[in-house]
């Protein structure tokens, strides 16, 4: 039997609905309690996410991706590290960190940046072909232990 999905990119991940015609899979998302997907992301990020409730009022996870949100003052490559790691996978390309600091209130040199950070070891390319960088481990737990208790600390 043929059916339809509908498929709605979130912060998280990816939310597929699926029906046997077109009128179904609407009345679906009609039936959608109110603040569903808010509910959900808020769900994933403290329950599912072991980072979401360390990141509990030092980031803010939105449809475009984490925004910084901490009031204390980050160097560049906090800034950078920081939301890599709270980036699903902990990857993302310098264009879209930019435009994630840039809705934070930083502006810096991506690029130069993510470089940097790649010669300390705190990142790396995946695929050479494709724009993304990743935290590498040494560069979660520099997150972890670095970035985040200094956050804590002066939050706390």
């Amino acid at each position: 039997m043929k059916h339809i999905e509908a498929r709605i990119k979130t912060a998280f991940g990816e939310i597929v609905i699926q029906g046997e015609n077109p009128k179904e899979v609407l009345e679906m998302l009609e039936n959608m309690p109110e603040n569903f997907l808010e509910k959900l992301s808020d769900f994933v990020s403290n329950k599912l996410t072991p980072s979401g409730a360390q990141l509990k009022g030092i980031v803010e996870l939105t449809t475009e991706g984490p925004v910084i949100v901490a009031r204390e003052k980050l160097t560049h490559y906090e800034a950078v590290g920081l939301t890599l790691y709270a980036s699903p996978d902990k990857t993302n390309t310098a264009a879209q960190i930019t435009k994630l600091l840039e809705s934070s209130g930083i502006k810096i040199m991506v690029p130069a940046r993510l470089n940097e950070m790649t010669k300390r070891g705190h990142v790396f390319k995946p695929d050479p072909n494709k724009p993304e960088f990743k935290l590498t481990i040494q560069g979660e737990k520099w997150v972890e232990d670095e970035v985040l208790s200094k956050l804590r600390g002066k939050m706390g």
